[in-house]
């Protein structure tokens, strides 16, 4: 009768344990899937320009980000119903999104390494193409020489090798400013700036990224151990 009472109360401490983690788990989908939305409306027009671009995380940051939302809400009804087979089922589910995770950690450290490699020439090519008012690459270096405050790749004299050689209006330091003159354009080149910007934001995203990835770890071993008292309760209750 004892040992009884013992399996009943490790259940409803590892129930509760496993609700919050279902909670938590449920809440990284969701800002998996915001990451991800963000980096293909907003980071893009900064990845945009490296010559290694690829649209491919986001994408895959987003669908990881909708899985771990969907499985979330499964979690929840599995913990609640307290099915052994279920949960079984569950603790083979975040195995794989465990190793999808991972990979998608070693993905964006990759591709933050080869994306920096590609901006030297990148930049100096929407440069070259500035003029080309078809370009929607323009605006958007236009947005990102005013944001973060440069002009041109190394400096603002790189506009002086484009042809046509004229510094354009979001060099300026303030609104309808003279080019011609130094003082009224910003002095740092973009290939620098972004460079930070880039390291900055897209180091986070793989902290995040890999922080999150060990949380299926966790629900793996509480819903394995959750399956186990529960065969258990039972053949305490058949004994």
């Amino acid at each position: 009768m004892i040992l009884r009472y013992e399996t009943i109360a490790a259940l409803a401490c590892m129930k509760s344990f496993l609700m919050v983690f279902n909670f938590v788990f449920w809440l990284s989908g969701i800002i998996i899937l915001i990451v991800g939305i963000w980096m293909e409306v907003d980071l893009h027009k900064y990845t945009e320009l490296s010559t290694q671009y690829s649209n491919v995380i986001p994408y895959v940051l987003i669908a990881i980000g909708g899985t771990i939302f969907l499985i979330g809400s499964f979690a929840c009804c599995c913990t609640l119903k307290g099915h052994p087979v279920l949960l079984y089922i569950y603790s083979g589910i975040l195995t794989i999104v465990f190793i999808l995770e991972l990979g998608c950690c070693v993905s964006i450290y990759i591709y933050r390494m080869k994306l920096m490699e590609g901006f030297d020439e990148g930049i100096t090519n929407v440069m070259n193409n500035y003029h080309n008012k078809n370009s929607h690459i323009a605006s958007d270096f236009d947005y990102i020489q005013h944001t973060l405050h440069c002009c041109g790749n190394h400096n603002a004299s790189d506009w002086l090798n484009v042809n046509p050689p004229i510094i354009p209006e979001s060099c300026c330091i303030e609104e309808n400013c003279n080019t011609d003159d130094e003082t009224q354009i910003f002095e740092k080149g973009c290939y620098e700036r972004v460079e930070i910007f880039l390291n900055a934001n897209i180091r986070s995203i793989a902290i995040i990224a890999t922080i999150v990835a060990l949380f299926p770890l966790m629900g793996l071993i509480l819903s394995y151990c959750l399956a186990r008292l529960l065969n258990k309760h039972k053949y305490e209750q058949m004994a």
